[in-house]
Order: structure tokens, then C-alpha cells, then sequence
């Protein structure tokens, strides 16, 4: 089913990232989480891959058994990296052969060992190349596409930034994540710009449960997102006192505080990137009573 078909349901709700293991001998593991995670009832799960689409055939296979096995709903993540229209079509194809209803459309970030973004086609230069292509030969297929409340660590200014979010909205994309962020007074903003620039897509926040405090800071240096000086002299000072134990239990409480913020002051659910952690997610999903 459509996302955004089941976005009309105007209830609550959690939805989850997964990321696939690299090497096959670790998808029970994996599995075992989506297992855990099942229960919860999320709206959707999507399903990341590496950087140079490393892991795309992973993807591919996964939604696939996401959807078969699981009854979940799955969203697959697609970007220009490495992107000719050959292996696009392939995708696409089989993600509709698989019944898979849903697909995230990314630039996506430099293959490992680069720093900079550098096209491999004119065609896909960027995401909104991407909504178009997959609009106009794929116009079954449900497209989400992503935002920074933060704005694009690569964007010239807020304001070109929130024209290429209504250029990729305006190509097709039915919905928008949002990138993780910590302090819901950039959500909410961001999304009051975005119906300024009328931008009239829904807007899912992305939520990150911290549960280690080099992870944490590691994703920062490469999303562009900040944490506020308070919640991170907290998580600091639970790292030095128990590790990643008392880490991920000021995390997942500020997590649960933060989702809780969210959907009261209006937002249509919560988007939880889990980074395959299924007990965190699972007390935040508690803690809310969805």
C-alpha cells in the first residue's frame, strides 16, 4: 500500500529505518530485530543501503522479504549514486515486481573515500532527477523524499535549500523525512517555512535514539545536524559514568520526550531511525502508548 494512502488514516504514529548488513551471514540477526520490532506496528519500515549503493542488491532483497514474510509495509531507498538509467529500471522493476508500493528518492552521499558529491550521469545529477524519472515511468510507485530542518550542509542558503525541497516535491514526491534533528523548535519551523513556500506535502520527523555517544557525534559530522549543549553535557556525563549503558537510557528518554513533543504540537508521527536497535525503540514506542 501507498504511504501516503495511509498517511489519510490522521493517526499517531511510529514508522522505522532499518539498515541491511553488509554480509548475508548477519541477516538472521537482522531479521530477528524486524522480529522484535514487528509488534509495534509501524506504519512503515524503510530500508537504507551504503554509501555507493553498496549494499543495493541487500535492499532489494530485503523489502522484498520485508514485505512477504513480515507484512510490513517497506520503503526502499534509491539514490543517484551510481546511477545510470539501465540499473535504475532494473531496480524499479523489480521493487514493482515484488509489490512494493514505496521508494525514498535521494541524491545520496559520496561512495567511501570522497568527500564531494560528483555525478556518474547528466541524467541523475540530483534528487529531483530522480522523482521525475520515477514519476514519469513508474507513476504507481509512492515517492518520498527527504529534508533538513537544519538546512543541506551543502546548500548555498535556507532559502535555495527549501527550493529544491518544492522542486522535488513539485517533480512527485508525495511525502518528505525529515533528517534526524534534537530540538523539535527546528522541526516545527522548518515546517512553517516549507507551507510559506507552499509546500503542502506531509512532513514526517525523523527521530534518532541515541545509544553511544561516539555514534552520536560521528553521524553529526556528516548530516549537519546539532545537538543541543544541554543534551549532549547529559549524555557526556552518562557516558563517563556508566557507557554506552547510561547513554542509551538518557537517549531513549530523550527520544520518547522528544516523539511525545512532536505528535502533541502537531506532527503527523515519528520516524525512528533504530540503527537496527530494537529494545530502544521499542520503550520509545511504549512510552508514547502507540
Amino acid at each position: 500500500m501507498k504511504i501516503i494512502d495511509l498517511l489519510k488514516r490522521d493517526e499517531p504514529f511510529v514508522s522505522f529505518e532499518f539498515f541491511p548488513p553488509k554480509e548475508k551471514s548477519a541477516w538472521p540477526g537482522f531479521f530477528d530485530v524486524v522480529n522484535w520490532l514487528r509488534p509495534a506496528n509501524p506504519l512503515f519500515v524503510s530500508v537504507t543501503y551504503g554509501a555507493g549503493g553498496s549494499t543495493q542488491a541487500n535492499t532489494l532483497e530485503i523489502v522484498s522479504r520485508l514485505k512477504r514474510e513480515y507484512g510490513l509495509e517497506p520503503m526502499a531507498h534509491l539514490t543517484c549514486v551510481g546511477a545510470a538509467e539501465k540499473t535504475i529500471r532494473a531496480f524499479l522493476d523489480a521493487l514493482v515486481d515484488a509489490g512494493v508500493d514505496n521508494v525514498l528518492a535521494l541524491r545520496g552521499d559520496p561512495p567511501r573515500g570522497q568527500t564531494d558529491f560528483v555525478p556518474d550521469s547528466e541524467q541523475f545529477r540530483y534528487a529531483s532527477d530522480l522523482v521525475s524519472f520515477i514519476r514519469g515511468n513508474y507513476p504507481s510507485l509512492c515517492i518520498g523524499v527527504a529534508a533538513y530542518p537544519e538546512v543541506h550542509p551543502q546548500a548555498e542558503s535556507p532559502e535555495k535549500d527549501m527550493e529544491y525541497l518544492k522542486l522535488k516535491v513539485d517533480a512527485g514526491g508525495d511525502f518528505v523525512v525529515t533528517q534526524l534533528f534534537f530540538d523539535n523548535r527546528r522541526y516545527f519551523d522548518f515546517v512553517a517555512r516549507a507551507r510559506a513556500a507552499g509546500i503542502g506535502a506531509p512532513m514526517l520527523p525523523g527521530v534518532l535514539p541515541v545509544v553511544s555517544l561516539a555514534g552520536v557525534k560521528r553521524m553529526l559530522s556528516f548530516c549537519g545536524a546539532s545537538i543541543p549543549p544541554d543534551y549532549l553535557r547529559s549524555l557526556e556525563e552518562a557516558d563517563a559514568a556508566g557507557g554506552n549503558v547510561a547513554v542509551a537510557e538518557r537517549g531513549v528518554a530523550y527520544a520518547t520526550a522528544q516523539a511525545r513533543g512532536l505528535i502533541d504540537g502537531g506532527a503527523p508521527g515519528v520516524h525512528l531511525y533504530t540503527l537496527n536497535k530494537a529494545e530502544a525503540c521499542l520503550k520509545i514506542v511504549g512510552g508514547l502508548g502507540l
